[in-house]
This record gives C-alpha cells, sequence and structure tokens, in this order.
C-alpha cells in the first residue's frame, strides 16, 4: 500500500469513490467537470489542504496505473484554542466498497492522523452525516469522541 498526496490522474478515481459509497466504479465512467479541476487546483495550491490517497502500490497492464482504495482531504485550521496549536479537520473519507472491512480505513485514518501529529496538530476532528451509523462505530472504534454537535448551511449560488 501506498499513502500519498493525490495528483491530477487520481481525480477521476478519487470522484468515483466519493460518487457512490456502496458501489465500485469505474473511474472511466466519471466526468471530471471543470468545477472539480477548479477545486483540485485549489487544493494543491494550498499548504493547508490535503487530498490524499491509498493505493495498491502496483501498476497493472490493463489500466494506467495504481489503483486508487480510498482517499480524504486534510485542511489544516490555525486558532487560538488549543493553545495556539493547529487542527486537522478530515473530510471525504472513503475506502472503495469492495475492500471495505479490510482494515484500509483504520489505516488510511492511522496514516492521516500521523501526518496531522507530525505537523504539530492538537486535534483532529471530522464530521460525518447522521445516517452513516456504520461510518460513526468505526470512528468511535478509532478513538474518535462525539464531542459536538454539528451545523450547516447552504447557500443558493
Amino acid at each position: 500500500m501506498i499513502f500519498r498526496e493525490a495528483t491530477r490522474q487520481d481525480l477521476p478515481a478519487v470522484l468515483a469513490l466519493l460518487a457512490d459509497e456502496d458501489t465500485v466504479l469505474a473511474p472511466a465512467s466519471i466526468v471530471v467537470g471543470e468545477a472539480h479541476e477548479r477545486a483540485f487546483a485549489a487544493i494543491e495550491a494550498d499548504p493547508r489542504n490535503e487530498m490524499l490517497v491509498l493505493t495498491d502500490g502496483a501498476s497493472r497492464a490493463s489500466e494506467a496505473g495504481e489503483v486508487v482504495l480510498g482517499c480524504l482531504q486534510l485542511t489544516y485550521i490555525p486558532g487560538l484554542g488549543q493553545n495556539g496549536q493547529e487542527r486537522a479537520l478530515v473530510e471525504a473519507v472513503r475506502i472503495r466498497a469492495d475492500r471495505r472491512g479490510s482494515g484500509l480505513g483504520a489505516e488510511l485514518m492511522r496514516l492521516a492522523t500521523e501526518r496531522a501529529r507530525a505537523r504539530g496538530c492538537g486535534l483532529v476532528q471530522l464530521t460525518s452525516n447522521k445516517r452513516r451509523t456504520a461510518a460513526h462505530r468505526f470512528y468511535e472504534r478509532l478513538g474518535f469522541a462525539r464531542s459536538h454537535e454539528g451545523f450547516k448551511l447552504h447557500l443558493d449560488s
């Protein structure tokens, strides 16, 4: 397994993971829109944001390269709380549907947590949709505690 920053070539695979968490979608079937391109370029250019992937590390003759098995985005947030330490916000955590239950999710989160710790973060936080009860059990097994109630306000563009 290889844990690394995502490249533009990984974008269709990452979008496939985010599009449907219950089905394995072929990255070639994903349409990468202009908004996706802009968002990825912004993440890539921002030192406080990282799109990270976990891959099988093997090149296959039938595919363009490594198979992306999981992904997540880390955003580093400065703040005055936590004695001025940064906090890491984890978003868009996904493991391929056909690889769940094999420990990849725990490994992905362990690697992300270590990355945040190495950066000097004092806290790793995440939010999860209330309907994703299996994900909640997963995060709790990893030591995450339910500590806050989250709120969202969707803005019309």
